[in-house]
């Protein structure tokens, strides 16, 4: 425990999120843990005995974020590299490649992320001759939003030897499925350790100023490699910054495999364990085509595979996990999961907590399944904030009637699914309120969840899908991990009007959390606590 852990710090003065007690204006945090949390009048009785005292000047404190799916590399490399995410048309994104080409001469491969051509005049993707004229003929690897496919140069085809081989080649069209995962190799390949290591830092430095104190790295051999896991937990476990909890997504067949992924330092084979692709890309495995092209796209894991998978983590104690987005992705694997449970019994497949990831088109069935197998739901509310609607991405390649069945945060939640929320960084920018707010207004009516609802996915549910229930809130006893915010008024909000309106009442002896609505500013993170520790002090204004 460093020095700092050890310090006895007083906050008072503001107010505290605290279940313990509602009205809660102080708190006492010793060796790392929340020691009290109680009134500024009793608060004077601990004054004189601690090493510290933080006056909050009205701020509010509440438990730190935890975001449940994180890609810490490529967030930082998105940080400090080329971003197309804003590019409005193909000429600016063009041009911003051209820029970014000339000011990184000695860059052995070009990296980018965040072009979506759904959102641009003409629907088209950066082609490969425009592409090479834009880097002047150097190799380029250039991730769409989803990061299920990529456009890239000849020069970097051409040091992948068999790509044109490869499932999901395309002559001039974005890369999918193991072509993809080829070039995307090759790329990151010319990362070096101290790039990768500054671009790691950018990111956890960003999760930090966001009050982020918890982030799931969810890596894998088809997306990051494993070097990259163990220097990112290397460099947390030695420098202040968010936790970082990893996942290896490799499938496990027996002990053996288990042991690697201990060996590792993963917490399980889960995370992004593909049982499909993307509806962006689309490679999301769907029961009927697409409403734009005549296909359902690709399933890589079956049942069985599933099933195989589960087990094999089930007996070795490890939690298991998937990434499956279309219906019938994830219908294989709630069919799986049941197969392995029907072998090694319910109780014990519930008590592994394993997780899917993103899970967007359920039905009513499948929500069923994730309640009987206690399937954790690991999700990003994001994802409809940018998708959604109507006129979407999700109506573009569902219909707007499928589309309007996507992420039913109210209908999981009703069922007794447990939800963890992120942000799938860097296809969605950190932004834990923002998250928040996007499921608590979500774009359809009917799957909006309350504020506080939505709020305790973003903390405590993020420390739950790792088998942790004594934390993520402010009580005594729990890892004193929180953020101190400046804020506006605060409420007791759900997203009906109704509520909001008399929910301000303080006898209803809930936490108020901050206004939420749409185009109302969200809150600024003023202070980071992790395990007792300040990992970020915003400087003076």
């Amino acid at each position: 425990m460093t020095e700092s852990e050890h310090r006895t710090v007083l906050l008072r003065g503001g107010d505290v999120h605290s279940p313990a007690d509602p009205f809660a204006t102080a708190m006492v945090v010793e060796r790392g843990h929340v020691a009290w949390v109680g009134s500024e009048g009793a608060a004077d009785a601990f004054a004189a005995g601690v090493d510290e005292v933080i006056d909050l000047e009205g701020a509010l404190v509440t438990p730190a974020f935890t975001d449940a799916h994180v890609h810490t590399t490529a967030t930082g490399l998105a940080l400090t590299g080329l971003d197309l995410s804003a590019a409005r048309t193909l000429a600016e994104a063009l041009e911003l490649v051209r820029a970014h080409s000339a000011a990184r001469p000695a860059d052995r491969v070009l990296l980018g992320h965040g072009w979506d051509a759904a959102r641009w005049p003409g629907g088209r993707a950066p082609s490969r001759t425009e592409l090479d004229e834009a880097t002047g003929g150097r190799p380029l690897y250039l991730t769409r939003i989803d990061v299920h496919s990529a456009v890239v140069t000849t020069a970097l085809l051409d040091l992948v030897p068999g790509v044109t081989g490869l499932t999901g080649f395309h002559p001039d069209a974005p890369l999918t499925g193991d072509a993809h995962h080829a070039v995307r190799a090759a790329a990151y390949g010319s990362v070096t350790a101290a790039q990768r290591t500054e671009a790691q830092r950018a990111a956890l430095r960003r999760a930090a100023s966001l009050g982020i104190g918890t982030v799931h790295e969810c890596a894998g051999p088809e997306i990051s490699g494993e070097d990259d896991l163990t220097g990112l937990l290397a460099l947390a476990a030695g420098e202040p910054g968010p936790r970082v909890v990893g996942y290896w997504a490799e499938a496990v067949t027996g002990e053996k495999d288990a042991r690697r992924v201990r060996e590792l330092g993963a917490a399980g084979a889960a995370g992004d364990l593909f049982a499909d692709g993307s509806l962006g890309s689309h490679t999301a495995c769907l029961h009927e085509p697409y409403a734009d092209a005549a296909h359902t796209g690709t399933l890589h894991l079956d049942a069985a595979a599933v099933a195989a998978h589960v087990t094999a983590c089930t007996e070795a104690g490890l939690q298991a996990g998937f990434h499956a987005i279309g219906d019938a992705a994830v219908t294989a694997v709630t069919d799986g999961i049941r197969a392995a449970a029907e072998t090694l019994g319910l109780a014990r497949v519930r008590a592994a907590r394993h997780r899917v990831e993103h899970a967007e088109m359920l039905t009513p069935e499948t929500v069923a399944a994730f309640a009987e197998l206690g399937l954790t739901a690991s999700v990003q509310p994001a994802f409809d904030a940018a998708w959604g609607g109507d006129e979407g991405m999700y109506a573009q390649r569902l219909g707007a009637e499928r589309a309007r069945t996507l992420n039913p945060y109210a209908a999981l939640l009703r069922a007794g699914v447990p939800l963890a929320f992120g942000s799938d960084s860097p296809v969605t920018p950190l932004d834990p309120w923002g998250t928040v707010r996007a499921a608590a207004f979500h774009r359809t009516p009917e799957h909006r969840i309350s504020v506080r609802a939505a709020f305790t996915a973003h903390t405590r549910g993020g420390w739950r899908a790792v088998g942790r229930d004594d934390a993520g809130v402010l009580v005594p006893g729990a890892p004193a991990d929180f953020a101190v915010w400046r804020t506006g008024d605060l409420v007791v909000q759900a997203p009906d009007d109704r509520v909001a309106r008399w929910s301000t009442d303080p006898r209803s002896g809930t936490p108020g959390l901050p206004e939420l609505t749409p185009g109302a500013p969200l809150p600024v993170c003023l202070r980071t606590v992790v395990g007792g520790r300040t990992v970020f002090v915003r400087p003076n204004e």
